[in-house]
């Protein structure tokens, strides 16, 4: 496992079955790094311990400003551990979660901490599918958080959200099971919402109607 020295700013980690063990290593040499702005550990086997570890180093470290942990086998308690970090963290700009079973709780913990953070612009935690209850808490915090401006989440009930949030740009809700009814809903969003420059709408269920209702939409708002 290679240790950080204090002249490293890019620590890349893909695809070498990097564990919890060596997860700890790199936290414990965090904690003494004054340069490192980026972790990209894709592909590996961190679980919530790892995760926990890296956690605990974001309450503290004012350098690292990327923290990718996609396709790292992190679950929701893996996820619920940066939330609490980055209740206080207020460098870290990207979040990266993608293609982990951060589960419901996890999605709740997340919420929760953009309803205080004011730093973080970049969260991605994406999964298949994000229940009803946990994409309304995404919604209620939309509406307050003026900070984010990049969320790949994977939940469709945003709607209400985007007709207030004035910040977000990018929104992708890929593979969300979302139908015609639930595309109209948005498109009357987006006839308001002229901030929202991206709308990934891949691999869902839209037929003729909400296609035609998302384009109607966009040519209203322009």
């Amino acid at each position: 496992m290679l240790v950080p020295k204090n002249n490293f700013i890019l620590v890349w980690i893909w695809g070498q079955n990097i564990r919890d063990n060596g997860i700890h290593a790199l936290s414990a040499a965090l904690k003494t790094n004054s340069t490192l702005t980026t972790i990209i550990a894709l592909k590996n086997s961190i679980e919530s311990t790892g995760a926990q570890a890296l956690s605990a180093v974001l309450k503290t470290n004012t350098t690292l400003t990327i923290l990718n942990l996609m396709h790292t086998a992190t679950g929701s308690d893996g996820a619920r551990s940066p939330s609490e970090a980055l209740v206080v963290n207020s460098t870290l700009t990207t979040l990266n979660l993608n293609t982990n079973l951060v589960g419901d709780d996890g999605v709740q913990a997340l919420a929760e901490t953009l309803k205080t953070n004011s730093t973080l612009p970049n969260m991605d935690f994406t999964q298949k599918y994000v229940g009803e209850d946990r994409a309304e808490a995404l919604s209620a915090v939309l509406k307050i958080n003026s900070t984010l401006t990049i969320l790949i989440c994977g939940a469709r009930a945003l709607s209400e959200a985007l007709k207030i949030n004035s910040t977000l740009t990018t929104l992708d809700v890929w593979g969300n099971n979302i139908e015609d009814d639930d595309a109209e809903t948005l498109a009357e969003a987006l006839r308001t919402n002229l901030n929202l420059t991206n709308l990934e709408l891949g691999l869902n269920n839209i037929g003729f109607d909400g296609t035609q209702a998302l384009s109607e939409a966009r040519k209203t708002s322009r």
